[in-house]
């Protein structure tokens, strides 16, 4: 199963969403690979903390031996690298990626990943962290994956831009994947005792939006464990935020 985790406004959760589940998947003995398309980094330091800086070989280098001859091409396991938690493996993103993405979209290369990650049948899931925008590296994420997740801030504007962005994902699935499906929309930051909040989650369960049960709330604790690059489950296995997250994954495994 391969998932992307993707909206186009920022700071709504994808990385910590998109980390958090690839570590549950791994501490249940999954073999699970995270793919970091942003080029923040987010993920890339939330997994490998400073030793990011010294990995060689990444999504960008991936990218850009496609845009010239290769007679013997590096594989796309050549650029994927472990963490220090058992079955969580990680192929890390660049600051460099932005400047790839002209030439990359003249020249195509949009199915690109899409084939090199359909040839890994070493791993049980795939999760794909993507940058907050509509662009190349969404669209080549949307093209590859089978489901999508939709991290959703509880605020009237992220309500209004969600509209847009169901549609852009429509458009690839009827364009370019027909096998991808809207797998949920992932409530982070949820504060059930405001009305906002609450008033918010209920006006997308009118629309008949597919809100998924299990909701993440806000919590000190997230900042914690990105500060110690440690995933929630190895962090504080037993807090609230934790049980959430669990819950969450829980419900995407039935």
């Amino acid at each position: 199963m391969i998932r992307v985790v993707f909206n186009q406004k920022g700071g709504v959760g994808k990385s910590s969403i998109s980390t958090n589940l690839a570590a549950i998947s791994a501490s249940k003995g999954k073999r699970t690979l995270v793919v970091d398309m942003d080029p923040q980094c987010n993920t890339s330091h939330y997994l490998l903390g400073e030793l990011v800086n010294d990995t060689v070989g990444d999504i960008k280098d991936f990218f850009e031996q496609t845009l010239s001859f290769q007679v013997r091409p590096k594989e796309i396991t050549d650029f994927i690298h472990p963490t220090v938690y058992e079955n969580l493996d990680l192929l890390p993103s660049s600051p460099e990626l932005g400047d790839l993405h002209a030439k990359l979209e003249a020249k195509h290369k949009i199915y690109k990943l899409r084939d090199a990650l359909l040839n890994l049948d070493q791993y049980d899931a795939i999760y794909i962290d993507t940058p907050p925008a509509f662009n190349f590296y969404t669209l080549s994420a949307l093209c590859t994956a089978d489901s999508c997740l939709i991290p959703f801030d509880c605020d009237e504007f992220s309500r209004q831009a969600l509209y847009s962005l169901m549609y852009n994902v429509q458009e690839t699935q009827q364009d370019h994947n027909d096998k991808l499906t809207i797998e949920g929309i992932v409530v982070n930051q949820y504060q059930p005792r405001a009305n906002a909040s609450k008033t918010i989650v209920d006006m997308l369960k009118e629309d008949n939006l597919p809100v998924l049960n299990a909701m993440i709330s806000s919590s000190v604790k997230m900042k914690e464990s990105h500060n110690e690059s440690m995933p929630l489950i190895y962090f504080a296995p037993k807090h609230k935020l934790t049980l959430e997250y669990l819950a969450l994954y829980d419900e995407l495994h039935g």
